[in-house]
């Protein structure tokens, strides 16, 4: 298959998202692949190759849900959490084309699962909650849906099936290149009326239109998704060419966005009590706060 002259191998490169939509379908798309900036954040810990490759799919995941956001400023929050999982706590977020994430885990408990655990192994009984604060109204929304199936990408599909009431199909795949860990994902939704920000009346899960555009989807391979001699604007066009129109938008570049600073963090120790902020002092007078995120260690001076 010959690709339109505009459309050409390695256009969109690593670390951005690429828009689209598909009107005769009623139907809107991002895909993502990532590089460097995931390599960047995975190698802030010293993560086994287990909790790497979670870590590297929710990242995926959060820059697929997070430029779904419209306004400045607003942010997209994934946080799953377990009450005795040997993973008790992951948690990713995208704003501004900023992504962080950081898993907490029980090394010990993981190395006794083998080299590729699944989904059930490592959370057990746990939860996944998405949260959109949107920036421009002040509002928050917030689904939490069970941590079933075989990956976090099923559970995000599950968060629209049941929060959102909205169709989404959403694939992600992992793999290792010459620079490092590389993440991609495709994500597409039915849309009531064709639409965005229309109220969601009536929408269907069985639409004939949402039938097509999700085998279509449905069809693309994790090597697609994480094949740097497949630009993103290529996959796309493989997927839908048969399709009347297709309008596709190259968004921001994403970047490792961690916001600790001294700044940050001294006005957070600002809203504990004197009593326990003397208790947190080394004999320097100085709080030690190890960002998460980042492993950066801040000395504070109190």
């Amino acid at each position: 298959m010959s690709l339109p002259e505009h459309i050409v191998a390695g256009e969109t490169g690593y670390d951005r998202v690429l828009r689209f939509s598909i009107p005769g379908r009623d139907a809107r798309g991002r895909v993502v692949r990532l590089g460097p900036v995931l390599d960047t954040i995975l190698t802030a810990h010293d993560y086994p190759p287990p909790i790497r490759r979670l870590l590297a799919e929710a990242l995926v995941l959060a820059a697929l849900l997070g430029t779904l956001l419209k306004d400045e400023d607003s942010q997209l929050t994934m946080q799953a959490q377990t009450e005795s999982g040997v993973v008790d706590l992951l948690v990713c977020d995208y704003r501004n084309g900023e992504l962080r994430g950081y898993v907490r885990h029980d090394a010990e408990r993981l190395a006794q699962l083998g080299h590729n655990p699944s989904l059930v192994a490592l959370f057990g009984k746990g939860y996944l909650a998405v949260t959109f604060d949107l920036a421009a109204t002040g509002q928050r929304y917030q689904g939490i849906v069970p941590l079933e199936g075989a990956s976090l990408a099923e559970a995000c599909e599950s968060y629209f099936a049941q929060s959102e009431q909205v169709p989404t199909l959403i694939r992600v795949g992992i793999g290792d290149g010459a620079a490092g860990c590389i993440g991609g994902g495709i994500l597409i939704q039915h849309l009531a009326e064709g639409e965005e920000g229309r109220e969601r009346l009536h929408v269907k899960m069985d639409h004939p239109e949402w039938e097509h555009v999700s085998i279509l989807a449905g069809s693309t391979r994790p090597e697609e998704l994480v094949d740097p001699d497949l630009s993103l604007e290529a996959l796309v066009w493989r997927l839908f060419h048969d399709e009347r129109e297709v309008r596709v938008e190259a968004g921001a570049p994403l970047h490792r966005g961690c916001r600790c600073s001294v700044e940050h963090y001294r006005s957070v120790l600002g809203r504990f009590p004197e009593e326990e902020r003397v208790e947190m002092r080394s004999p320097e007078g100085l709080i030690e706060v190890d960002c998460a995120f980042c492993s950066k260690l801040f000395r504070i001076d109190a």
